[in-house]
């Protein structure tokens, strides 16, 4: 299951991972539809890259100052991190290929 990252352990869980390994944060919420389908989608590749990309959540509505900070205007928002800054991103829902040449893309 991909960890929930949260205003307090952020810094911890994201930027200072992303040093030794690209970190990959799922920007939602629960009402929001395309959330729900990402969801499973974000699962399943968490544990297939796992040692590759790590791969967690950020509720927005738990974790306002999270996405405040990263200008989440609208969800899903996904967003890569590598050595604690944004290197690429998408919005919105995507097809599981999609996303899986996404990462690979950013490997």
């Amino acid at each position: 299951m991909a960890m929930e990252v949260t205003d307090a352990n952020f810094e911890k869980e994201v930027l200072k991972k992303s040093e030794k390994m690209p970190v990959v944060v799922d920007f939602w919420a629960s009402w929001c539809g395309p959330c729900q389908m990402l969801g499973p989608v974000i699962e399943k590749l968490a544990k297939e890259y796992k040692g590759k990309i790590d791969i967690v959540k950020c509720s927005v509505e738990e974790n306002q100052e999270t996405a405040e900070e990263y200008g989440i205007m609208s969800i899903p928002s996904v967003k890569m991190f590598k050595d604690g800054e944004i290197v690429d991103e998408f919005l919105g829902f995507m097809p599981e290929s999609k996303i899986r040449d996404w990462l690979e893309g950013n490997l």
